[in-house]
């Protein structure tokens, strides 16, 4: 997601909504908000808290914010209505049978005026996942649902929400999704899964300019996600 599009800073309360790994969340950390990192996954959970940890003990963390890691369901959050300022849903609502109640809960929670960043699968990378390999979205907690990006937007204006712009991310990793899947998503020893796995590492660590030329093209063509943007009205 792109911060530019949902400002974040000092005095923010965010919500990163099945965190996962926690990486939106240490980045808000680092622009001085307060973020609760929320996930069903206790053991991811512990992961997060340790790096918020380290990341403060580094003096990575603004004097003011803090940070935190909650288990929940996103179906039934223990927040008070209107809680936060910001929501970050990012690869969460495709793993969500019931998904319009997990997006009438984001709604509940977001103060009015409140923005909010939602990613999924695009859906043309997705549907060629599926088409490949089964196991991709039938192993417990997989996608449940291809979006696209109408269906997506006409589920958060129903749900009182004014849908504002979107992009596309993550073009260089849908090649790797889809030989994964040619190969078996589960076969992670294939070289050249392995080949392509180190190469988007990499990408990630080192974020070179030829990288992130190819990516610019890539996006809005075969971007692996995306990412749509949205406000609570006051």
């Amino acid at each position: 997601m792109d911060f530019g599009r949902l400002p974040v800073g000092p005095g923010d309360r965010v919500l990163d909504l099945g965190c996962g790994g926690g990486r939106h969340a240490f980045e808000v950390l680092r622009r001085g908000a307060d973020v609760v990192a929320f996930d069903q996954d206790a053991e991811e959970l512990e992961k997060v808290a340790g790096m918020i940890a380290a990341m403060d003990k580094a003096g990575e963390i603004p004097v003011g914010a803090t940070g935190e890691t909650l288990v929940g369901d996103a179906l039934a959050m223990p927040f008070e209505d209107g809680r936060f300022d910001r929501v970050i849903a990012a690869e969460v609502l495709e793993h969500i049978p019931d998904d319009v109640t997990a997006i009438a809960e984001i709604v509940r929670v977001l103060k009015p005026g409140g923005r909010l960043a939602v990613t999924v699968p695009s859906f043309l990378p997705e549907r060629v996942c599926w088409a490949l390999d089964e196991d991709y979205h039938t192993a417990p907690g997989g996608h449940v649902r291809i979006y696209t990006l109408a269906e997506l937007a006409a589920k958060l204006k129903s749900a009182g929400l004014e849908v504002g712009g979107h992009h596309y991310a993550h073009g260089l990793h849908t090649p790797y999704w889809w030989l994964k899947c040619a190969v078996g998503v589960n076969n992670d020893d294939h070289p050249l899964a392995k080949a392509y796995h180190d190469l988007l590492v990499w990408d990630i660590m080192e974020r070179p300019l030829v990288t992130r030329l190819a990516e610019a093209v890539l996006n809005p063509v075969i971007g692996k996600s995306v990412v749509l943007y949205a406000r609570k009205p006051a």
